[in-house]
């Protein structure tokens, strides 16, 4: 995980979230006694939920920022949520010796290493809590408690520095990685076509011999060519494109940035090399 300082996360965005700054935001927090802007009330109330139960340290080790926060005050929906975990808490948990909760839940918004440091720290000051453990890959926290400690209000501390959690739910979780493998196979998917017909137009190019190939004809292709890499670009490279720019805006450089670089610079001077009508293109390159 990439250290990202405090002041490199600070500037106009919001020193929590990332998100602009609104040009009459008034929000700071001290984090190492330095007062950092915050984009909402939210998340100025989280991050110094985060600052007073000792947390500080997150902010220096994050390699992405924080969730967007809630508000401060919980929703009606949350407060019946959690108040129906208090009272039926052996629909989600096992009881089991000397009065001991065990459970399993699933956490929202989890960026890197640093959130899961965050959200053990936290839980474990909390008073009954014998231990918590998050896997930063699926996003399952499973938490100990005992009997003078209310589940509800483990969550709602959880709540109070940012983050949503549930009763781990096998059929929404298996939901949710449906969902994403399916978004998947359509980025897949639509990049594999636009390869297919892009190579369609580059091969006739590359086997003609010196003259042998009409110069319109030519160009006609260079703009099939261009219009039928438009969706790889747009929508299938769109993850390397987004993971490029979150990188760059913590100052750090991850895998996705040479990846979108080669390809903005691959489309970008083949698109140039098209409008001049002269000049190599790799279209083809740039769906592969």
């Amino acid at each position: 995980m990439s250290t990202t300082s405090s002041a490199t996360l600070a500037g106009d965005l919001c020193f929590h979230c990332g998100l602009p700054l609104p040009e009459d935001a008034s929000w700071t927090v001290q984090v190492a006694g330095v007062a950092q802007p915050c984009c909402c009330p939210g998340c100025a109330a989280v991050a110094g939920a985060i600052v007073a139960g000792g947390g500080e340290a997150y902010y220096t080790d994050r390699c992405d920022y924080a969730p967007t926060a809630p508000s401060a005050r919980l929703a009606p929906e949350d407060q019946i949520r959690f108040a129906l975990y208090d009272s039926e808490p052996q629909r989600f948990a096992t009881r089991g010796a000397e009065g001991v909760w065990e459970a399993v839940f699933s956490v929202e918004g989890i960026r890197c290493a640093a959130c899961t440091w965050l959200i053990e720290q936290h839980l474990a000051r909390q008073p009954g809590v014998r231990s918590a453990t998050l896997n930063v890959a699926t996003g399952r926290l499973y938490l100990r408690w005992d009997d003078t400690t209310r589940p509800g209000a483990l969550l709602e501390a959880l709540h109070a520095i940012g983050y949503r959690a549930y009763p781990y739910d096998a059929a929404r979780y298996a939901g949710q990685l449906e969902r994403e493998r399916k978004t998947l196979f359509r980025q897949l998917f639509v990049a594999g076509l636009s390869m297919m017909q892009v190579m369609m137009y580059a091969v006739p190019v590359y086997l003609a011999e010196d003259g042998t190939l009409d110069a319109s004809m030519e160009g006609l292709m260079r703009w099939a060519s261009l219009c039928l890499t438009l969706p790889a670009i747009f929508y299938s490279a769109r993850p390397f494109f987004a993971g490029a720019w979150a990188s760059l805006r913590r100052r750090s450089l991850g895998m996705d940035v040479p990846v979108a670089l080669g390809i903005a610079a691959a489309f970008g001077g083949s698109v140039v090399a098209t409008l001049r009508g002269s000049g190599a293109v790799s279209f083809d390159s740039v769906t592969m």
